[in-house]
């Protein structure tokens, strides 16, 4: 109980240590006093480990109170909900920084080599962030000598309950991009297909009829911070399905740490030193008081409710490492594409454009965002082994 007041990182991970073996072993009298200390801590308005903090205690109260409602002295029920953003508030929101715009320029550089040439392109976009990854392309395609491609896109009609959460449907987002598309000159046709589960896709909904194939397109499946809510126990099956449907390229963005873990003390361990990274990157631009950077962390917040308080299948945050993607893809066959030095180069103008803590490395399967050193979000571009264009 040393730390009181302390904002030290490694003394307020050793609370959250405590914390979290007293609620393993059911000794709420020593969790109620372990949370004391770390409530004289939290802060809304602190500097980035008092404000991590405050989410962390949140999720903890969250667990503690199914354990025992009654004796919790906390309230569990005040925590901030996410708000649906409109079109324009998700632009800015993803323009904040670049854990999401990092993953749309490698991808789309990758996506542009594998389709030149092809006078029709179908992309399968599994996404959270509503198709924000597609004027950029649109525009790069519009700039093609030979003219743009016949393109399509299709998205599931759900998503995972996760922010950034948007009040606009999945059919005025098709038809605000074909209205770009059209600007632009650049034949688009959008479609969302019907489904029930989004996290439990499977043969009924990826096979060539329910996907709309046609023998003449290019296919692309496009997959943006959408595995980790794919169940672990069901990922190679969903990775095996897109096999068999043969496309020219598959890209993978997520978040580049390993949060699946069924003990909760690593989990905790993991998630404070990798979540650290948005709180101590927005600490840069944004003030304490800011409103877009405290919606910002409610949705990181959100993360570590759902990672820290819960168990299940009402665990549905379970993130592995790049490292472990890249293992995975391979046993499904999957044989890694290298990114283009263009590409290369125009991700690190997109860094060059943001604080400069944000760097990129390249690792042997995928190219890595960091803050100050620390990988956060992993990209990567896959072919079918074998594949033959």
């Amino acid at each position: 109980m040393g730390c009181l007041g302390s904002l030290d990182g490694p003394c307020i991970e050793k609370l959250l240590l405590h914390c979290a073996g007293a609620l393993e072993a059911n000794d709420i009298t020593l969790a109620q006093q372990v949370m004391w200390v770390l409530n004289n801590v939290a802060s809304s308005h602190g500097n980035p480990n008092q404000r991590l903090t405050q989410w962390f205690l949140r999720a903890l109260i969250v667990r503690a109170s199914r354990l025992c409602p009654t004796a919790m002295p906390f309230d569990a029920t005040g925590l901030v909900r996410a708000r649906p953003m409109s079109v324009t508030e998700l632009a800015g929101y993803v323009d904040l920084t670049p854990w999401h715009r990092f993953g749309f320029s490698a991808s789309n550089g990758a996506i542009l080599k594998a389709v030149q040439g092809r006078r029709n392109v179908h992309i399968v976009d599994f996404s959270i962030t509503y198709c924000m990854q597609w004027p950029t392309l649109i525009d790069e395609m519009a700039k093609w000598p030979e003219g743009p491609p016949a393109l399509r896109i299709t998205v599931p009609s759900t998503r995972p309950p996760v922010p950034p959460l948007l009040n606009t449907s999945a059919e005025e987002v098709g038809l605000r991009l074909m209205k770009f598309a059209k600007l632009r000159d650049v034949p688009l046709e959008f479609r969302v297909i019907n489904v029930t589960n989004n996290r439990n896709l499977g043969a009924r909904e990826l096979n060539p009829s329910s996907l709309g194939l046609r023998v003449d397109e290019a296919l692309v499946i496009n997959c943006h911070n959408w595995l980790r809510y794919v169940p672990s126990d069901t990922r190679d099956g969903f990775l095996d399905l897109i096999h068999e449907l043969n496309p020219i390229l598959v890209t993978a963005t997520d978040e580049d740490a390993d949060l699946d873990s069924p003990s909760l003390t690593s989990r905790i361990i993991t998630c404070f030193n990798y979540l650290w990274i948005p709180f101590d990157s927005l600490e840069t631009f944004l003030p304490k008081e800011s409103s877009q950077r405290m919606d910002y962390e409610t949705d990181i917040g959100k993360k570590i409710e759902n990672i820290i308080g819960f168990e299940g299948a009402q665990r549905i945050e379970r993130l592995e490492s790049g490292m472990r993607f890249a293992q995975r893809m391979k046993r499904a066959g999957f044989a890694s594409v290298e990114f283009e030095e263009e590409t290369v180069s125009e991700v690190k103008l997109l860094l060059s454009e943001n604080a400069s803590g944000w760097g990129m490395k390249s690792e042997e399967e995928m190219l890595v965002l960091t803050w100050k050193g620390h990988c956060s979000v992993f990209t990567t571009a896959w072919v079918p082994a074998g594949f033959d264009e």
